[in-house]
């Protein structure tokens, strides 16, 4: 198994290309729509493509689990043989935003072994902001980043990809309880949302349904700055549809207001 090093390096190689992506395509490109009608553009398959490449040129062996391409097929035994390596990349979280022009979006490169997320890269290319970790340090361009002490959820700022989908997946009046309960609440989504958590420049996180690309490269992160992070209802993140993120100060508070012991 390669180091947390060597997967910051690798990385950070593969940020020029992307940025240059995004630049030549933002705000201007076509856009289709795949079966669940989620949008998808030429960028995002030509970074994913650029990603893949790289991977298997440099960990070659690994599985790859790809957005837009699927899955490759292959296998890599970790040094104890507990489990193969997995290489989980979302080429561009926010599509929605990224054909718009709005720059809350990212690239997530994550890598799991024994069905744990162990290192997580989000890379912003407007912003070339990087963010990586290993679920017990995240770096931001290189230099340690927590999230910020939040005591109370009077003082937190909460933030949400998109609340229709908390109404189509959860229980909206409980989250609702809890923005009311909030400072600030914002749909500041999508990847750059847990960026800001581990940048501490937001304080909590609620996705109620994402897929696995969405969430192997946050968690590492989130952990690696200090924060808790699991799915709607507590479980593993790794293996759920959704995610919860905030500091280990607010997180039985967080959970206790989405999920009331009596429902409601």
């Amino acid at each position: 198994m390669f180091s947390f090093q060597e997967f910051t390096a690798f990385v950070q190689s593969l940020t020029p290309a992307i940025g240059a992506t995004v630049r030549r395509h933002i705000g201007r490109v076509r856009t289709e729509y795949k079966a669940d009608d989620s949008p998808v553009t030429c960028a995002d398959r030509e970074i994913e493509q650029h990603i893949v490449g790289a991977i298997e040129k440099h960990f070659p062996g690994g599985t790859i689990v790809g957005e837009e391409s699927g899955t490759h097929a292959a296998t890599e035994r970790t040094a104890d043989g507990a489990g193969s390596v997995e290489w989980i990349v979302d080429p561009i979280d926010g599509t929605k935003s990224f054909i718009h022009g709005v720059p809350l979006f990212a690239t997530l490169i994550g890598v799991m072994t024994g069905g744990e997320a162990v290192y997580g890269a989000i890379y912003n290319p407007l912003l070339d902001e990087l963010i990586v970790g290993d679920n017990r340090v995240a770096l931001r361009n290189g230099v340690p980043t927590r999230m910020r002490e939040c005591p109370s959820l009077g003082e937190a700022t909460l933030l949400t990809t998109d609340i229709l989908h908390v109404a189509q997946h959860r229980n909206l009046r409980t989250f609702l309880t809890l923005a009311e309960r909030c400072r600030v609440m914002r749909t500041w989504g999508d990847a750059y949302g847990y960026s800001l958590l581990a940048t501490g420049r937001a304080d909590i996180m609620v996705d109620p349904i994402m897929s696995r690309w969405d969430i192997a490269a946050v968690i590492p992160v989130i952990r690696g700055a200090g924060g808790a992070i699991t799915d709607y209802y507590g479980g593993d993140p790794a293996a759920g549809n959704s995610i919860v993120a905030c500091p280990e100060a607010l997180y039985d508070t967080v959970m206790a207001t989405l999920n009331p012991p009596d429902g409601a």
